[in-house]
């Protein structure tokens, strides 16, 4: 397994970096950070007549450092399925901005299954045009054509882990939560203002393979569709304060984690992908970066960035 492989040869190139000296910096803190390590100088060694490490505590170190080593790395190894369970030929049609195929994209991404996009014109639709399902994402395996996010990873979960149990019912509560109640507050805040939505649209239009009339086309006259239709969902849901109502969300689910560092506990599971995944596509847009700011969610929304790793798409 490439999980297990990657772990080897993290614990090998630790232990030939371990070194029998004051200032050692255990490889799993080292992995942990996200810039340089402390800039304070080591304290003033002894002589090194007087710095020989007996051989038994140089074993021991050198096991702890492998044991965090492998660890870390079994921590943020992607849960792929067996080979003779991997979905095949498998075909994502998709809206890049749309929280619903980003949450079907986190599930793929996390369990490494290979798979290609087509990036629907949110105006023409003209890529799927062969459906009688007009919305998306809609996800062909093997030509089989499966709709509906939530039914999709249901389906695919089932087909990769066949003996896992789907009525976890803390796991399912969260679920309904991202798709009755979290998914409403997004297009008010992405589409927020008129110069929010052109930022989301701007991103949307060079994702697809759209000529330069479809890109301008897709980028001006869908955020103002949008820009118009966030008002009309505001109403809807009565949000009285977009911002206000995304930074409640996002505590909300911080305080579900229970100091966990996943809902799963030690590894992400559906409704962490669910959460991530609808989240996703707002994260580096004004909206995700003023939730993010205003609220404790980063560390969490960073653990998922790791876990998830990279896209598992194949590129043509």
């Amino acid at each position: 397994m490439r999980s297990l492989r990657s772990a080897q040869t993290l614990a090998f190139r630790s232990l030939r970096s371990v070194r029998p000296l004051h200032g050692a910096v255990p490889p799993a803190a080292a992995a942990g950070a996200r810039s340089c390590a402390s800039l304070v100088p080591p304290p003033r060694l002894p002589p090194p007549s007087s710095r020989v490490v007996p051989p038994g505590v140089a074993g021991a170190v050198s096991f702890s450092l492998t044991f965090a080593t492998l660890a870390a790395a079994e921590a943020k190894a992607k849960e792929r399925p067996p080979t003779d369970l991997l979905p095949q030929n498998v075909v994502l049609y998709q809206y890049q901005a749309c929280p619903f195929c980003n949450k079907v994209r986190a599930f793929l991404d996390y369990h490494d299954i290979p798979y290609k996009i087509v990036e629907v014109n949110p105006l023409s639709k003209k890529e799927i045009k062969w459906s009688d399902y007009k919305k998306v994402p809609i996800l062909t395996v093997d030509g089989e054509q499966l709709v509906d996010s939530s039914d999709i990873i249901n389906i695919l979960q089932r087909r990769i882990r066949p003996d896992d149990d789907l009525t976890n019912e803390d796991e399912a509560k969260w679920r309904r939560w991202v798709d009755e109640h979290l998914v409403h507050i997004l297009s008010p805040n992405i589409y927020r203002t008129t110069s929010e939505a052109l930022e989301s649209f701007d991103y949307i239009s060079k994702h697809g393979n759209f000529s330069f009339t479809e890109r301008f086309a897709v980028k001006y006259a869908g955020a103002a569709a949008m820009y118009m239709v966030s008002k009309k969902l505001k109403k809807k849901y009565n949000i009285t304060d977009e911002r206000a109502s995304l930074y409640e969300a996002a505590n909300t689910w911080v305080e579900a984690l229970d100091g966990r560092d996943f809902l799963g506990g030690s590894k992400p599971n559906l409704a962490d992908l669910a959460v991530f995944g609808v989240l996703r596509p707002i994260r580096y847009l004004r909206s995700g970066k003023d939730m993010v700011e205003n609220t404790k969610i980063g560390d969490w929304y960073q653990r998922m960035e790791d876990a998830v790793g990279e896209p598992s798409r194949i590129q043509e």
